[in-house]
């Protein structure tokens, strides 16, 4: 089966090719509904606590514990996904995080006290299903050694971008049009139904430690592998981007009296990434993925080094396309350095250590950029990307031979095989 999805692969790379791996749509459609919800968390909390409670600091508070939360626990999530198997983390996982959003919007509706809803917010961010790495656990399984890991990589990313797109937008119009609970009420529907039908999808899930032959070998952990400590910096950095440009972005439109071009321009942003995602996964690199994450992460720095001069709508309409067309090339070269880097049985954690990463980089980018864009201006939160991305090309630069690859013997040991496997080191 793999050595086929291989050949065909390189005859035919492409989305095309990639849609037609066996299985691959009974675990793509659930796992885009049970991976919805994600997005429409942060933004259901913060309006419903703010018409509880009258006040966005408040609201932000209590997602911000929240989203926290979520980063601390999702690695260890993957990791006994890794051991035990993804349906035996997910199940009692979905149906705690229901129970936990229910609680926590029951409270709030109550008028509770604020100590109150950081504490339901703790479990209902510790309990967010880690669906998309889950996803990408599930393809690195189905794709071993096949060019198209790069494609799916990046057809995940754009998933995920096009969940950050639809979720807010649905959670604000059930808010605002319904009840101001609503959001979260559907979040948790939306986890629960969507979890339930994911997990089901046993035959696609990985292979986990108690039922593969790597059972009688020491356990690996993914933060073990230095490669993927460099992967969770870089991915630092990515975060910064994301929380720096929200907060930023919004404090030019309110400083230049239009609030309502914040919507387009960080819609630009986000098409930006969509549209390179698209394009890295259509095309058939010649240069491994190590490369292009230092290309695309240099062009990430420089790109983000000018936001900070933009002095109206046009021009960082403009700016934020180019911003977001590089972050998915680094994004998705990330990604797809896991399938080399890490045993087949630790991939799982190996991508919600990524994750996480990403929303801890965002969680910081948005405390900083937010106090610095209050003293000095929008222009001074635009400095956070920058800072951000450099620091993490820096040490993407001075730790790049810990990205290697395995060696083949031991890519093939970790899957029980006996044979060689070609690796694409660079």
């Amino acid at each position: 089966m793999a050595s086929t999805v291989t050949s065909d692969a390189v005859k035919r790379p492409g989305y095309g090719q990639l849609l037609r791996t066996p299985g691959a749509w009974t675990f793509l459609l659930p796992g885009f509904a049970a991976r919805q919800p994600f997005a429409m968390l942060t933004i259901g909390i913060v309006l419903l606590v703010q018409h509880t409670t009258g006040s966005y600091g408040s609201a932000g508070a209590v997602a911000a514990v929240t989203g926290v939360s979520m980063a601390l626990f999702a690695p260890q999530s993957g990791k006994l996904a890794d051991r035990f198997g993804q349906r035996a983390v997910l199940v009692p996982g979905v149906l705690v995080h229901a129970a936990s959003v229910s609680v926590l919007t029951a409270l709030a509706l109550a008028g509770a006290p604020l100590w109150a809803l950081f504490a339901a917010a703790v479990p209902s961010g510790a309990s967010v299903p880690q669906v998309g790495p889950m996803v990408r656990a599930r393809w690195a399984a189905r794709l071993e050694g096949s060019p198209l890991m790069s494609t799916a990589a990046a057809f995940e990313s754009v998933t995920d971008e096009f969940t950050f797109v639809v979720g807010p937008v649905l959670a604000t119009a059930l808010c605002t049009g319904v009840h101001p609970a609503a959001g979260l009420v559907a979040e948790a529907s939306l986890t629960l139904v969507g979890g339930l039908l994911f997990a089901a999808r046993k035959r696609t899930q990985p292979a986990h430690g108690a039922h593969s032959g790597a059972g009688a070998r020491p356990r690996v952990s993914a933060l073990s592998v230095p490669g993927v400590r460099v992967l969770a910096v870089a991915f630092l950095g990515i975060g910064s981007v994301f929380g720096g440009m929200q907060v930023s972005l919004t404090a030019f439109t309110e400083e230049i009296g239009n609030p309502g071009a914040n919507g387009l321009l960080y819609g630009l942003f986000a098409a930006g990434n969509m549209l390179a995602g698209v394009a890295v996964g259509a095309i058939a690199w010649k240069s491994g993925p190590r490369r292009r994450l230092i290309a695309g992460y240099a062009a990430l720095t420089v790109a983000a080094s000018l936001l900070w001069s933009a002095q109206s709508v046009p021009l960082l309409a403009a700016l934020g396309l180019v911003v977001g067309l590089c972050i998915a090339p680094a994004l998705i070269s990330g990604y797809t350095l896991v399938e080399s880097l890490v045993p087949a049985t630790a991939r799982t954690e190996a991508f919600t250590w990524l994750t996480g990463a990403v929303a801890l980089g965002q969680a910081a980018a948005v405390t900083v950029a937010g106090r610095l864009a209050d003293a000095y201006g929008s222009a001074a939160g635009f400095l956070v990307p920058l800072g951000g991305t450099a620091l993490a090309l820096a040490t993407l630069l001075a730790l790049r031979s810990r990205l290697a690859a395995r060696a083949p013997e031991s890519r093939a040991a970790a899957r029980g095989i006996g044979h060689r496997v070609p690796v694409a080191v660079d």
